[in-house]
């Protein structure tokens, strides 16, 4: 019976020994997923995210206001002379600014857009400062048809006439620097201006 016990207890250390069964690994192993576990359901329900503080939320909510309170939509396609300062070509014109300018120039145009941090130079500020380029509507309209080199201002030739006279108006509504124009001078270029 000693040698039956004995047989048997020498069994049992050799295929312990030989047991590909790994207690301390299958230790670990529960104990990665017990935790993986509670870390996922702590992440997914008590904890409330991180912040990184890089809009404030009351300063995105009133940029978003301002954009879609400015603009409005006009029809201006009957308008045979989009020069003519006009609300409704200003109001067309903040409609095409939210649209194309607002997000380097800002909401309000002050320059403070979220795509004009990564420019050099940075974006304009259009309600005050000096005019790179005359700051009258034609001045303004070469603008926007041919950008201005060396800059990030890129050309706006790619939209109909009529809008970047309105986002001519527009800019004139909102600039505190607003240049006189020559009437008869300005239908001469509006005239010929493609």
């Amino acid at each position: 019976m000693l040698m039956i016990l004995s047989v048997y207890s020498l069994t049992k250390v050799e295929v312990m020994q030989n047991d590909s069964y790994n207690r301390s690994g299958f230790i670990a192993f529960l104990f990665s997923m017990v935790f993986s576990l509670t870390f996922f359901v702590y992440v997914t329900v008590f904890h409330k995210g991180i912040d990184l503080k890089e809009v404030p939320e009351a300063a995105a909510g009133a940029d978003v206001t301002i954009a879609t309170e400015t603009a409005k939509k006009v029809d201006v396609s009957k308008n045979d002379t989009p020069w003519v300062e006009s609300a409704d070509m200003a109001a067309h014109g903040a409609s095409i600014y939210a649209n194309n300018c607002a997000v380097c120039h800002g909401p309000k145009g002050a320059g403070d857009g979220p795509a004009g941090t990564a420019l050099n130079p940075p974006p304009r500020n259009l309600i005050e400062g000096k005019w790179k380029k005359g700051g009258d509507s034609e001045g303004l309209f070469v603008v926007l048809q041919k950008g201005i080199p060396g800059s990030s201002m890129a050309s706006f030739a790619h939209l109909p006439v009529i809008d970047r006279w309105a986002l001519v108006q527009y800019i004139h509504s909102i600039t505190q620097n607003r240049v006189k124009d020559d009437p008869a001078k300005l239908e001469a270029f509006a005239k010929t201006a493609k």
